[in-house]
């Protein structure tokens, strides 16, 4: 399998989810900016749509979006626990919070990324990603992880989004419950490993 992504991008979620997986795999640059790959390859020919993540399985298929990716990934190896069996209500229960953070705080930093946004309209962004964060702050009171004291995808995308937030002015430090979470996440060996692979940790 080949996983396109850019560092500290939305694609560190499925790298995670790959090596806790322990599945092979190469990863492959694409430039978010220049939509090229190092060969100087047009990233359009492999993903029209510009973004990462893409999983590219070794019969050629590509998926993308982020939520499917890692559902995908986990869907592999199910003795990993990664994703809840397929059926099940905790399946739901993962797939409500992977649609969430997709849509509520992945595409809540967007604006904050866009040089072109007005700052009056990055202020409204900023807020209304405060409330979202503090919700979620509730929900982990009492959890190690967003589904009990089990680690999964859903996990992995959780701390990729969040960790944004000191990048764009949203501060999360007076959110114990999810400041203590970020450091669990942050100290699983392969989290450590998908950063330093990436070049986010030294």
């Amino acid at each position: 399998m080949k996983l396109y992504h850019s560092p500290g991008a939305c694609s560190l979620s499925p790298h995670i989810v790959l090596r806790e997986a322990g599945l092979p795999f190469e990863l492959v640059l694409a430039s978010t900016k220049t939509k090229k790959l190092q060969d100087g390859t047009d990233f359009y020919t492999i993903n029209a749509k510009g973004s990462v993540p893409v999983l590219e399985l070794d019969n050629g298929e590509r998926l993308t979006e982020g939520p499917a990716i890692v559902q995908y990934i986990a869907d592999q190896v199910p003795a990993k626990n990664l994703v809840p069996a397929a059926g099940t209500w905790p399946r739901y229960r993962q797939q409500e919070w992977l649609n969430f953070i997709t849509s509520e705080l992945h595409k809540g930093f967007s604006p904050l990324f866009n040089p072109d946004v007005p700052e009056a309209s990055k202020a409204i962004s900023r807020a209304k990603l405060g409330e979202r964060l503090a919700w979620v702050n509730e929900q982990l009171e009492g959890k190690q992880y967003l589904m009990g004291d089990t680690f999964t995808a859903a996990d992995a995308y959780l701390f990729t989004v969040s960790n944004w937030g000191q990048y764009v002015g949203v501060d999360v430090s007076g959110l114990a419950h999810l400041v203590a979470y970020r450091a669990r996440v942050a100290a699983r060996p392969a989290v450590v490993e998908a950063m330093k692979a990436e070049g986010l940790l030294k």
